[in-house]
């Protein structure tokens, strides 16, 4: 019976992979195992921001030293940029590992890759399709039958570049935008709505090429995409709880309504056993293995009925106040900034909130 197990791992640049060769060389990680991995890395989180890849790059040459290129390569790399404000870089690895006992329900979790999406599909509903088919094979990756027991669904995906759209016109095939930034957007709004379609959140029949980064009230409470320069296909990591699985490792999760909702955060904690009445002690804090959220600057630029700027700011990215700002809120929950917060959430969450998953230690 597998077991899952989370290492969260600081980060003190984008190539810094010290802190998981260390482990691997303890003995604390083995590479075999490795689904997954979730990296918060110092950049612009926009489309020329190339940490991402540097990051990857990184990770795969540590991971083509203890495996074969074709084992590295099955192992989902989701680099989030932008660690604005507080926020700590660090890595997130999922681990499995075979031989536990059945202790009941217990963290499980699964991967997959699709092919590459061709240029044209970005946005669109064959991008929806494509996502929801790649969900559907992970959830069969955990062992995990019933959507109602996935908590949270990391995605990444691709974005169009100058190149990429030369390409497509080249076969005379028309891309959704030629503006590369907003290609980001709307990629991750098309894989949002492609873990809806999977987890049974909205039906299918209700979307729209038009509807893609338009109708907000399509929204999914765990869906989190990130669009990235460094790939062209998506990677899907879905985590959940299943009996097929064993460890002392829970999930669950919360929406947050808008950027400084953590009461619903406070209430999965202590769904989770957590005590939250206020900032989590020390001896709790310990219990935390991961958070993960989505952070997005409201589209009416109004906060609880007070005007934002973050939409007004032609310096700065709206996505960058966003994660900042959220992680801010989270932290001061959490007590530490140590939290993966990927920005942009086009359809993950209502507008202006988005998903958050907790991953705890319960107690022996």
């Amino acid at each position: 019976m597998p077991t899952a197990k989370v290492h969260r791992i600081s980060a003190a640049a984008p190539d810094d992979v010290s802190g998981i060769e260390a482990a691997i060389a303890a003995g604390r990680i083995d590479p075999k195992g490795v689904v997954a991995i979730l990296g918060k890395t110092e950049g612009n989180g926009l489309v020329n921001d190339f940490a991402r890849g540097y990051a990857t790059l990184a990770l795969t040459l540590l991971f083509q030293r203890h495996l074969s290129a074709e084992q590295a390569a099955k192992i989902c790399l989701v680099m989030s940029g932008g660690t604005e404000g507080g926020m700590a870089p660090h890595w997130t690895l999922f681990e499995r590992v075979e031989g536990g006992d059945n202790s009941g329900q217990a963290l499980a979790l699964g991967r997959a890759h699709t092919a590459p999406l061709p240029a044209e599909h970005l946005g669109r509903m064959a991008q929806v399709h494509m996502v929801a088919a790649g969900v559907r094979a992970a959830m069969t990756d955990a062992w995990i039958d019933d959507p109602a027991d996935i908590h949270f669904v990391q995605v990444k995906c691709p974005l169009l570049t100058v190149q990429r759209i030369e390409e497509a016109e080249g076969r005379r095939a028309m891309v959704a935008t030629r503006d590369t930034l907003k290609s980001m957007g709307l990629s991750r709004a098309a894989s949002a709505l492609g873990v809806a379609a999977a987890l049974g959140e909205i039906a299918i029949e209700k979307m729209t090429d038009a509807g893609i980064g338009n109708d907000w009230a399509l929204w999914s409470g765990r869906a989190s995409c990130s669009a990235g320069v460094e790939l062209s296909n998506h990677e899907i990591v879905v985590f959940g709880m299943s009996r097929k699985w064993s460890g002392p490792l829970a999930i669950d999760h919360a929406v947050m309504a808008d950027a400084i909702d953590v009461e619903p955060v406070r209430v999965a904690l202590n769904r989770l056993g957590v005590t939250a009445s206020g900032q989590i002690p020390p001896a709790e804090r310990e219990r935390l293995a991961a958070v993960l959220a989505k952070a997005e600057a409201s589209h009416d630029g109004r906060l609880r009925g007070h005007r934002h700027t973050m939409l007004d700011d032609s310096d700065i990215s709206s996505t960058r106040h966003a994660r900042a700002f959220v992680c801010g809120a989270l932290a001061g929950l959490i007590g530490h900034a140590e939290i993966y917060v990927s920005g942009g959430a086009e359809h993950q969450g209502p507008d202006g909130g988005g998903p958050v998953a907790l991953i705890v230690s319960r107690r022996t």
